[in-house]
């Protein structure tokens, strides 16, 4: 399976509703539930970017409708959902692990290929291109490669993660804030209050600041 491209995001307000839930089953899976079901192996479909929740909830609702989910299992995009804190506000921001792909549980003929009837359906929903391998034959997913995309899927979406783009002793400047053009050096992370403490020299002594980190930039950056 080839690496996937940077991760696509797409940004909300902690506070703003909700999105609808996905019509027939979810993202993130049980801890119970097996690696494939039956007589079925996992698959990368290629889609167009941005195309990836729809493509599912498209090909979810039209497996339902034509009655082949004996042909056709769990159909997945694994998202991971991060919280930044920015003037006192929370901002949640959900990325797609593997954008540009959706992975597709399906049972083949003998022979390796689509079933005839499986093919029609995903080939005509939009946003769709083409199978992993070569054509008619996907190939399928690696045992590694499953385990990995099933462990992502897992993820809870309602506790999202606090991820600080900083690491402990780099060299930032301040950009906003009483301290700005200030520079100093990292020197701890508080990912759950979005800050990062920052020591700076001022009038000769070194002190620490506490600072929200979209206040600081990398120093040879700015």
């Amino acid at each position: 399976m080839p690496v996937p491209p940077n991760a696509e995001q797409h940004e909300h307000d902690a506070s703003a509703a909700a999105p609808a839930p996905a019509p027939e089953r979810s993202d993130v899976l049980s801890g119970e539930e097996p690696v494939r079901q039956p007589g079925m192996n996992w698959f990368v479909l290629r889609v167009a970017s941005n195309k990836e929740s729809s493509v599912r909830e498209t090909l979810l609702r039209k497996v339902q409708i034509e009655r082949m989910v004996h042909l056709v299992g769990r159909i997945l995009v694994p998202t991971e959902k991060t919280k930044t804190i920015k003037g006192g506000k929370q901002r949640i921001t959900e990325t797609k692990l593997y954008p540009g792909y959706v992975f597709v549980e399906m049972k083949l003929e003998d022979d390796g290929r689509i079933p005839q009837d499986v093919f029609f359906l995903i080939k005509e929903t939009t946003g769709v291109g083409d199978f992993v391998g070569t054509a008619g034959r996907p190939t399928p997913m690696q045992d590694h490669e499953i385990e990995k995309m099933l462990l992502d899927s897992r993820k809870p979406e309602d506790q999202p993660t606090i991820k600080l783009s900083f690491d402990k002793g780099e060299h930032v400047t301040i950009k906003e804030g009483p301290f700005q053009g200030y520079e100093g050096t990292v020197d701890e992370l508080l990912p759950d209050k979005g800050l990062v403490r920052v020591l700076v020299t001022i009038f000769g002594r070194q002190a620490p600041i506490e600072i929200e980190e979209w206040q600081i930039g990398k120093a040879d950056e700015t």
